[in-house]
């Protein structure tokens, strides 16, 4: 038989750990997509969008690093490299 000894479910940890997970995904994917825009950079720019595309990786690089630092909003910086790697990318090819 149960004794109901179980320690009740600790929500702030929970719902903590749920935005951490969600913050992250969003880094990734927004991450994920801005390798592809270099993949394109890099297949069909040319030379100089092919020397913009490792600048524009390796700040992909770095805006993740500081999104998984700042928490919640971490998504912005990758989204601010995206647009302007997007942006890039529409006025090379």
């Amino acid at each position: 038989m149960s004794d109901n000894s179980a320690p009740e479910m600790d929500y702030a940890a929970h719902e903590s750990t749920y935005e951490g997970f969600i913050n992250f995904s969003k880094i990734g994917i927004i991450a994920v997509l801005n390798v592809v825009l270099c993949l394109i950079l890099f297949a069909f720019g040319g030379t100089f969008a092919t020397g913009v595309g490792w600048i524009v990786l390796i700040a992909t690089l770095v805006s993740v690093a500081i999104g998984m630092a700042i928490g919640a909003n971490g998504w912005v910086p990758s989204a601010a490299i995206f647009v302007l790697t997007g942006a890039f990318a529409i006025l090379a090819i």
